[in-house]
């Protein structure tokens, strides 16, 4: 019941960036429907699934789940390989069955070995990709597929920027400026701001309708064509929008090829999902923490469901996420209410969503790019040093030139090299700069010391003179591999009897038969110099 409450409490708040996420979502939803070879309501099916379902049993107040672009080369190889969409959605209702496990077993804990930077890196590769990927709905060259979120396909293609400079429509580019303009005075005018009811974006849209509209009674030369619209399916009775929906072939549960597709679904959505999550958490405001396994079961559930009803799997998206974040979202209202908008406009207006001019909509992703990719970032991770601004900037490289899961996945190896290069610096302290000629040396170890610090040790020592002092320092250790304290007792019990070296040791919790322990229980001595 306060569950209920709270939701309702939150729809006059989260009315307005619902609104923008669910035009943000809607060509989304179709681009890549079409890119993933599915039917066009798939996608739409998906958008309204992860909207109503998942927004209702995550507990994530920011991200919005919906069709994929991460997933389309999968889905697009597996409906080719299997012969019909019917079979493919087998494969999804698998996948939403894998993630339910993965949720119960607690896989979701991984997302917490993701870094800032590496996350912050990847928010602003994907705010890059948007805006490159926007330039050229906003000029009206539609070539590619809306919701397409790769750069180099083929390489670096320099005939498209060719076709797409002789391809630049008045109208497109006109549509997009006043929209753009719009949308920055709703951002900075205070009235305007204060008019929440009332988002910029859709002021925007309806602008971008009526300017068309005049264009189009005008004759002129400007109008946007039909490609350069949102195209949405138009059902002309209950029976055409019954024909529109495909239900699954259960008989592909038998099919072992199908089980291996559900399998590699379920693990990149699950990966993109806690992806997704740990950046939406970054990009709330009020930076409340998501259950992860919920989010997982929250994925299972909607995956099923949707692949039930014929639609896409799905993941939580970055693109509407931020856009939702962006928009000023509180809670998961927010998306929820841009499922129920997709669900009634595609039921009753589709006609209408079909004059939306996608220059208007690239508009208003090119800000959410820009607010994601904006050079105070880039200027943040400067100033934190290179351990932190180098895999920053290789993630943000990476995710443009090739895609999400890879750009994470070198921005993550770049990381953890750092991390290993400063564990293996940061072992030990000595108290003197060189062995040389020292008869008194302290070393401290680091609060960890693992199997990667053995070798500096041994080094360390290996170079102590006979004759020496030695105080070995753990009392602000809390974890020491056991290698390394096998091998500091070696040098304790066998080579500083021989070669009269007298070791202190100090906050070591292991005892050792040969050791002496004062009052205070630490290790103190073991051997004493001979007389």
């Amino acid at each position: 019941m306060k569950k209920t409450k709270s939701l309702l409490g939150g729809i006059k708040e989260n009315f307005p960036s619902g609104l923008v996420v669910f035009l943000v979502a809607l060509p989304l939803c179709l681009g890549i429907a079409l890119a993933s070879g599915a039917p066009p309501l798939s996608g739409i099916i998906a958008g309204i699934v992860g909207g109503l379902v998942v927004g209702f049993l995550s507990n994530s107040n920011i991200s919005v789940s919906g069709p994929a672009a991460g997933l389309t080369a999968i889905v697009l190889t597996a409906i080719t390989d299997l012969g019909a969409f019917e079979l493919f959605l087998c494969a999804g209702i698998i996948a939403g069955l894998i993630q339910l496990v993965l949720g119960f077993v607690r896989a979701g804990s991984i997302s917490n070995y993701f870094p800032n930077n590496v996350i912050e890196g990847m928010l602003a590769a994907i705010g890059i990709i948007i805006i490159l990927k926007q330039i050229p709905h906003a000029l009206g060259f539609d070539k590619d597929y809306e919701g397409h979120e790769s750069i180099f396909d083929n390489g670096l293609n320099f005939n498209y920027f060719g076709e797409l400079f002789n391809a630049i429509h008045p109208g497109a580019v006109l549509v997009t400026l006043v929209s753009v303009a719009i949308l920055l005075a709703w951002d900075k005018i205070p009235v305007l701001k204060r008019m929440k009811m009332l988002p910029g974006a859709l002021v925007a849209v309806v602008a971008g309708i009526l300017l068309n509209e005049v264009f189009k009674m005008t004759d002129s030369g400007l109008a946007i064509e039909t490609q350069h619209l949102v195209s949405l399916p138009v059902p002309k009775s209950i029976d055409d929008f019954k024909n529109l929906i495909i239900m699954p072939d259960f008989n592909g549960f038998t099919n072992p090829k199908i089980w291996i597709v559900g399998a590699t679904i379920a693990i990149v959505a699950s990966i993109e999902t806690l992806l997704c999550i740990e950046a939406s958490d970054r990009l709330d405001n009020q930076r409340r923490i998501t259950d992860t396994n919920l989010e997982l079961k929250a994925q299972g559930i909607g995956n099923m469901i949707s692949a039930f009803i014929g639609g896409l799997p799905m993941t939580s998206v970055v693109v509407r996420s931020s856009a939702n974040a962006n928009a000023g979202a509180t809670s998961k209202a927010s998306a929820m209410i841009h499922g129920l908008l997709l669900l009634v406009c595609v039921l009753s207006i589709p006609f209408l969503l079909n004059l939306i001019p996608l220059a208007t909509l690239a508009a208003v992703l090119i800000l959410v790019g820009y607010k994601l990719a904006k050079p105070a970032t880039f200027k943040h991770f400067w100033h934190l040093g290179k351990f932190q601004f180098i895999p920053f900037v290789a993630t943000v490289v990476a995710v443009v030139a090739t895609d999400l899961l890879k750009g994470v996945g070198i921005g993550l190896a770049i990381s953890i090299f750092y991390i290993l290069q400063g564990n293996m610096k940061r072992a030990y302290y000595l108290s003197r700069e060189k062995l040389d000629d020292a008869d008194g040396i302290t070393i401290k170890l680091a609060e960890e010391v693992s199997f990667l610090n053995k070798a500096a040790i041994k080094k360390t020592l290996k170079n102590i003179k006979s004759n020496s002092t030695v105080s070995i320092d753990a009392r602000g250790t809390s974890y020491i591999a056991t290698d390394v304290l096998e091998m500091i007792q070696d040098f304790a019990n066998i080579r500083a009897k021989e070669e009269d070296i007298n070791v202190e040791l100090l906050g070591f919790k292991t005892t050792y038969k040969d050791y002496e322990r004062d009052e205070d229980s630490h290790i103190v001595i073991t051997h004493r110099r001979a007389m």
